[in-house]
């Protein structure tokens, strides 16, 4: 019979978490109540992220900031308990200037795009962290696939799940609805 912890285990977990000493250039999360380390990434990894990002910058209709690793705090319940998550990149409107003076780990409101380029597990991006980034009402997850060589977006969150998913192979445009109203061009992921 599995183990399954108490509430009580759960917070002292979460606790621990909270007070890690992540080594140099690790990051660590707390997906579904587990502690996850990650090593520093690998520089397709960083090429890859640096192409979206730059897109999301330059083409977006309404003026965005992106902050690299942010700790968001998501909703708890569900496929998700005491969920401390950190996307490769979180995209917000320039104007709510969510990143000023926010904490470490913050709330995910007014955030409008997550996004995650895959590394040495990514399963995790595409299950675990779709259903967290689902469950904190984040309006668009955007995945990119480098095992796969897809793009996905994911949409209109309901519950621990996204209802609308449009994947396109790398090379593809994929239109992205507003608030940024541009089509993101893969061609650079080849």
């Amino acid at each position: 019979m599995a183990y399954e912890p108490t509430a009580t285990d759960q917070q002292t977990l979460l606790d621990f978490f909270l007070g890690m000493d992540t080594p140099h250039g690790f990051r660590a999360e707390f997906i579904e109540g587990e502690i996850v380390v990650s090593p520093p990434t690998d520089g397709d990894h960083e090429d890859y992220l640096s192409t979206l990002v730059r897109q999301l910058i330059r083409s977006s209709a309404t003026e965005m900031d992106v902050s690299g690793n942010k700790g968001l705090v998501l909703p708890s319940g569900g496929r998700c308990t005491r969920n401390h998550v950190i996307p490769d990149a979180t995209v917000a409107p320039r104007r709510l200037r969510r990143f000023r003076g926010a904490e470490p780990w913050m709330p995910p409101d007014g955030i409008a795009l997550v996004a995650e380029v895959t590394s040495t597990k990514p399963s995790g991006d595409r299950i675990a962290e779709r259903h967290c980034y689902a469950r904190g009402a984040l309006p668009l997850y955007l995945l990119v696939d480098r095992e796969t060589s897809t793009v996905t977006l994911f949409s209109e969150p309901e519950g621990d799940d996204y209802r609308e998913s449009h994947s396109v192979a790398f090379g593809k445009p994929l239109p992205l609805p507003a608030p940024f109203s541009f089509t993101l061009e893969t061609g650079d992921f080849l």
